[in-house]
Formats: structure tokens, sequence, C-alpha cells
């Protein structure tokens, strides 16, 4: 197995993990996964933060 192929589907991320036996191809999959990742979680902030606001509106006094 070359260096910079991958080994197959990655488990789960850990973040501060060791990043050294991973090949240059996993580093790119790990970035565009951790980009997805924070895409997610942004959404769920504004979602919930919508919500939030909404009902602040409806109970306002």
């Amino acid at each position: 197995m070359e260096a910079d192929e991958p080994r197959g589907k990655q488990a789960a991320i850990q973040v501060g993990g060791d990043l050294s036996a991973l090949s240059i191809h996993e580093l790119e999959a790990r970035i565009e996964t951790l980009r997805a990742e924070i895409i997610r979680v942004e959404a769920a902030i504004k979602a919930k933060k919508s919500s939030a606001e909404a009902a602040n509106s409806v109970f306002k006094l």
C-alpha cells in the first residue's frame, strides 16, 4: 500500500488526535468532513436562534 492511498472508510474523527499516520488523501478527506460538520452545526445554531427569537416574540409582554 502506498503512503498516500486511503486505507478505507475513516472512523469518527478524533479532534486533537495524531495525524502523522494519515495519508495526504486522508487528511484532505478529513478537512472536507470537518468543513461539512461546521456547516451542519452552524445551520443548527441558526435554527435554534430563530426558534428562540420566535418564542421570545410570542411571550414578550
